[in-house]
């Protein structure tokens, strides 16, 4: 009996088809690089502009991950996002102004300021990322008209206690002096921030790749997305894994708020509700839910935003809109659709 399952087993794996990767969103990221290059014409300015616009992709990744993981783990449209990034980067700058001596003396004693600002801001953003879930959100799963009304509402009101606890005036984050300023490669300056930036949001990607693809807490939240009631009748509370995956997303948010503080090197009260429609189109253009199209569509944004502001600076200013556009005539879905919506 054994000996005759062998074969007919492996007859019929050979014959299901195996998926294979789409590589298209990749190549088009690349052609757009390689047509950058004649459009500025000079080299270093090309690579001063490439590096810039990558590590401003990777800050808006890092922002926009945790609502592309909300939405795809959870289905949950979480209007009220930028809170938690206004939110993050209010905390960094108390943290970072705490430490402002510390983090002028040296590189190293740099990167611990900001690295404790930033575990910090992803504390406080989980923590009351928890708490919105449980007020705010819980009682409107499944209800997506609701759950746009319901969070841009708490986000309203997160504004106004931020205006209470920091005051309603914009705050500066400055940069610390060991990261001000460029490496130069020829005639190419590439900023000390942004390698950092691009660092974060290389580790911030691996770490939600590896997590959902090749560990037992991701293979039962995507399990519990297709059929919760089989995951739960193993004995698995599949509520409690949501609730981890909205405060991760919360975390995400604020440790976005901290690279987009520093970014900007000023932070207000209206910073997460500015960012958020920025947010919508990476995640648009990448496919509702998917991780790795929300990488692609936050480089592409990023990279496209460079370019037109150095070519044609009044292009610029709704590039992101033409380049959503041209993806969704392309790929009506995006380019990374998640299946099972």
């Amino acid at each position: 009996m054994n000996a005759n399952a062998g074969p007919a087993t492996a007859t019929t794996m050979a014959s299901i088809p195996r998926s294979s990767f789409d590589g298209k969103p990749l190549w088009l990221l690349l052609a757009v690089m390689a047509l950058a290059v004649p459009a500025i014409g000079n080299p270093s300015s090309w690579l001063t502009l490439t590096v810039a616009g990558i590590a401003m992709g990777f800050i808006i990744f890092i922002i926009a991950s945790g609502l592309t993981l909300v939405f795809g783990l959870m289905d949950v449209l979480n209007f009220g996002h930028g809170l938690f990034i206004a939110l993050g980067a209010f905390v960094a700058t108390s943290v970072m102004g705490g430490m402002a001596g510390l983090a002028d003396h040296g590189l190293l004693q740099t990167l611990m300021a900001i690295f404790t600002a930033m575990l910090v801001a992803m504390a406080v953003a989980g923590a009351i990322g928890w708490a919105f879930e449980r007020a705010i959100v819980r009682p409107v799963y499944g209800l997506h008209l609701k759950q746009i009304l319901i969070t841009m509402g708490g986000m309203i009101v997160g504004e106004e206690i931020i205006k209470v606890v920091w005051g309603p005036l914009q705050l500066a984050l400055p940069m610390p002096q060991p990261l001000r300023g460029a490496f130069y490669v020829g005639d190419a300056a590439i900023e000390k921030y942004r390698l950092l930036a691009t660092v974060i949001g290389l580790l911030v990607f691996a770490l939600l790749t590896w997590t959902l693809a090749r560990t037992k807490i991701g293979l039962l939240i995507r399990a519990g997305v297709q059929d919760r009631e089989m995951v739960e009748s193993l004995g698995y509370r599949i509520r409690r894994l949501f609730v981890g995956v909205f405060v991760a997303g919360s975390a995400l948010a604020g440790l976005g708020g901290v690279m987009w503080g520093l970014y900007q090197q000023a932070v207000s009260p209206q910073i997460g509700a500015q960012v958020n429609v920025l947010i919508f189109i990476v995640i648009i253009i990448g496919g509702l839910g998917s991780t790795l199209g929300c990488f692609i569509g936050a480089l592409l944004v990023g990279l496209i935003a460079n370019y037109t502001g150095f070519l044609a600076p009044k292009v610029a200013l709704f590039s992101n809109i033409a380049l959503m556009v041209a993806i969704l005539l392309w790929r009506p879905q995006g380019l990374y659709p998640v299946t099972n919506r």
